[in-house]
This record gives structure tokens, sequence and C-alpha cells, in this order.
């Protein structure tokens, strides 16, 4: 199996960016986890973060053909990129909303999702393993599909 990991705007300022949200730890860290996590599973990963709504619709686009899932924490553009949410409607994929905080307890802006009409699945506020619970829906999902 092989999984397309994408992150929006500020994801690269982990353990910077409002600690008391996030937490300390930095994106490679967040890399690290899933990266070794997915080795151990025989899972192929790719990682791309972007702070840039146009190059996160190309990378959606070019997945196609050459990844089963994708699991994307869209960050700040969940909110308000309906460019996100085609790109991930054209290419098909099965994809996994991830965020990091619980956004549906914030403030009431972030409880808008574009990405969510096409995501499978929705895990908020699980910190970093919510990566990981992703991951296993997305073995479960690739396992009834096979």
């Amino acid at each position: 199996m092989r999984i397309l990991i994408i992150n929006g705007p500020n994801i690269n300022m982990l353990g910077i960016r409002e600690p008391e949200l996030y937490g300390n730890k930095t994106y490679s860290d967040l890399v690290n986890m899933i990266g070794d996590y997915c080795d151990k599973r025989g899972i192929d990963t790719k990682f791309f973060q972007s702070n840039y709504e146009g190059a996160i619709v190309e990378e959606i686009q070019n997945a196609l053909s050459n990844f089963d899932g994708i699991i994307i924490n869209p960050a700040a553009y969940t909110h308000t990129s309906v460019a996100i949410l085609d790109a991930l409607k054209a290419v098909s994929i099965p994809a996994v909303e991830v965020h990091i905080s619980n956004v549906d307890s914030r403030e009431d802006f972030r409880q808008i999702s574009f990405v969510r009409k096409y995501c499978f699945a929705t895990i908020s506020g699980e910190g970093f393993e919510g990566y990981i619970k992703a991951v296993k829906l997305l073995e479960e999902r690739m396992g009834e599909s096979r």
C-alpha cells in the first residue's frame, strides 16, 4: 500500500506555533513517527507539506495512479479551499482528514471543513496519534477493497 500524507500551511512550524494547542514536537518528529509506523507495516509513504494551496492541489493531482490512499491535514485551507476538495474528488483516492487540535471546539470558522465533504473519515484532536489512526483506517479500507 502507498499513502500520500499531505500537510498544509504552518504545519512546518510545529513545535514553535501555539504549543498549547499543537504540543512541542516538530514536523520532523511527526514525519519520523508516521514513517516508523508505516515502515514496520510495509507501507510506502510520501510526505508533502506546503503553505501554498496550488502546490497542494498539484500534489493531489499527481497522486492519481500513484497512491492507494491520502491522509490530509489541509490546516487553514480546511475552511476555505474548494480547490483542494475538487482535487480530491477528481482523483477519487480514499482520503482521511486529520487535525492535530480539536477544530470542532475552536473558533466557529474552524468548524467548517470543505475537504470533509470528500474524505471518508475525519480525525480531530488526537494530536500526532491521529495520523496513525488515519493509517489504520486506510489499511482497513484497503483490506475491504482487495
